[in-house]
């Protein structure tokens, strides 16, 4: 089946500017880009004022972990219906494979964020997602997952027969076509590993010319990873590990999501770009991912001490404990720049729906309480497992500075939820990032190149991210009149998608749903074949 776009602004996946002109498909294929194209067509499509760009890529992404599930689509269909045709996945350490699949540790491989429908190999996940994918899925191995399918959360350091157990899950998944691993530090069980497990597995990767992605083990100034008094912020200190690992390794360095977190890691900004490209500069390969917006998913213990969360109920009632806990409370609050209104509930338990969406200030005010008596009963109420939304990621002025920087590739590291208050980021991110740049004078071109070619190219994906002939047709048609985002209904679905083609089938057209299994798993080319 042929189909052709006539008459579009046909942004190629660089920063050329864009040139009106046709857009030929056949099959999975591009087969001609540019120019007037009189060709017969099964299907014609007028694309007159609209971007046609390629396929959106996501560079940071978990929907590996929703993929061999029966209601599987509606994990995907809001990431289409903001024109996302690939994700990168198996970030912060985790990842579906990588693991016996009958690992006694079932419940750990997701480090608790995700649970693992069928343990297996890297082989067995290809086979598994064959012709069930609704996007186009990017693999990296996460150490996490590995660490934890072979010993759980035991902080033990690791033996060099268990270091060369693990490297053969590596070796298992780089060789089958994995585009490289990743490590989570903040985590379990990634943060137990030590300096020779971190240095072995990144190795591994680098033999195959592998990406390493690393989540630091810190996103703010300070945090509970690092002493207290430190030279550095605790935020300089996650990226020096993340870059040391890079140079001991000699792997391809992706930072992921460069956030900061609390308003007094904002004047870190500078410092920060500042070590990225000087790597840059001395032939490091480095780079980052960023958000769009400025609050993020996070855990309502985000603020709760372990010290505290060990005492039975009745020693934590006592009035020197209380008081304590308040100082603490109150210090984190301070140290990061965070304040209780920065926190959103999304889910408390099944029992308490009337919580979700609601600042703590105004649960406190409606219950007659302090915000932190209103804080602990949520705390006591979702079992230490609340989820909320926490502020103060980014101001204006950073998110604009990331969009900006050439180091950036643009990502939503969300998913759809079961329960409670969606996360916006993965149903708007990216028609977002467009808003954005419209607000601050970034040209389109610039923002296509970092969803499309300048993450194909990060990552090393042929074939995908650029309108060329012979490329696969993933393709993002998009009205940039009617593009809108709707902030105060996370789960919205964007306006301004208008035709969404995934391997050259349709998925979304004139703005309407139609779905469709047509994502593949993209396998890493052998290393020296073009």
């Amino acid at each position: 089946m042929k189909t052709l776009f006539k008459n579009g602004m046909l942004y190629n996946g660089t920063v050329s500017d864009p040139v009106r002109g046709d857009l030929l498909i056949e099959g999975d294929r591009i087969l001609a880009v540019g120019g007037v194209i009189d060709e017969t067509a099964d299907e014609v499509i007028n694309a007159e004022g609209m971007m046609v760009c390629p396929g959106l890529i996501d560079a940071h992404s978990h929907n590996d972990f929703f993929y061999d599930r029966e209601d599987a689509e509606k994990y995907y269909k809001p990431f289409l219906q903001q024109g996302i045709t690939t994700q990168i996945t198996g970030n912060c350490s985790f990842s579906p494979f990588g693991m016996k699949p009958d690992t006694p540790h079932r419940d750990k491989l997701g480090g608790g964020l995700f649970e693992v429908a069928h343990p297996g190999s890297f082989a067995d996940f290809k086979k598994r997602a064959e012709g069930n994918l609704y996007v186009n899925l990017v693999p990296l191995i996460g150490q996490g997952s590995i660490r934890a399918g072979m010993t759980g959360y035991d902080p033990a350091p690791y033996t060099p027969a268990q270091i060369e157990e693990e490297l053969t899950y590596v070796r298992e998944a780089m060789e089958g076509g994995a585009f490289g691993g990743s490590f989570g530090f903040m985590y379990e069980p990634d943060r137990y590993a030590k300096p020779d497990e971190i240095r072995a597995f990144a190795a591994e990767i680098a033999k195959y010319d592998g990406i390493i992605t690393i989540h630091p083990r810190a996103c703010s100034k300070i945090s509970a990873d690092y002493p207290l008094l430190t030279k550095k912020s605790h935020l300089e200190l996650g990226l020096d590990e993340a870059v040391g690992i890079m140079k001991q390794a000699g792997c391809r360095l992706e930072y992921s999501h460069l956030i900061f977190t609390g308003q007094s890691s904002w004047n870190l900004k500078d410092r920060m770009l500042k070590v990225f490209h000087t790597e840059r500069d001395s032939g490091s390969p480095i780079g980052f991912d960023n958000y769009a917006f400025h609050y993020g998913a996070s855990v309502i213990t985000v603020v709760y001490p372990e010290w505290y969360a060990s005492l039975s109920p009745e020693t934590a009632k006592k009035p020197f404990n209380k008081f304590k806990l308040s100082l603490t409370i109150l210090m984190y609050r301070k140290l990061l720049g965070i304040d209780w209104d920065d926190i959103v509930i999304a889910y408390i338990s099944d029992d308490h729906p009337e919580y979700e969406g609601m600042k703590l200030p105004e649960i406190a005010e409606k219950e007659g309480l302090s915000c932190l008596d209103a804080y602990l009963k949520l705390v006591e109420l979702s079992g230490r497992a609340g989820s909320i939304y926490l502020g103060k990621y980014y101001n204006s002025d950073i998110v604009r500075t990331l969009m900006e920087d050439d180091l950036s590739v643009f990502m939503t590291d969300a998913w759809v939820v079961e329960k409670g208050l969606q996360n916006i980021a993965a149903f708007q991110t990216f028609p977002q990032f467009f808003l954005l740049a419209k607000r601050d004078g970034i040209p389109f071109e610039k923002v296509v190149h970092k969803m499309t070619g300048a993450t194909a190219d990060r990552y090393g994906i042929k074939e995908r991210g650029y309108l060329r002939p012979g490329y696969k047709a993933d393709i993002t048609v998009i009205d940039p009149q009617t593009l809108s985002v709707d902030e105060s209904r996370p789960d919205a679905v964007p306006g301004g998608i208008v035709h969404v083609c995934v391997n050259g089938r349709t998925v979304i057209r004139n703005g309407g749903y139609i779905g469709g299994k047509n994502g593949e798993v993209i396998l890493k080319a052998p290393q020296g074949s073009v």
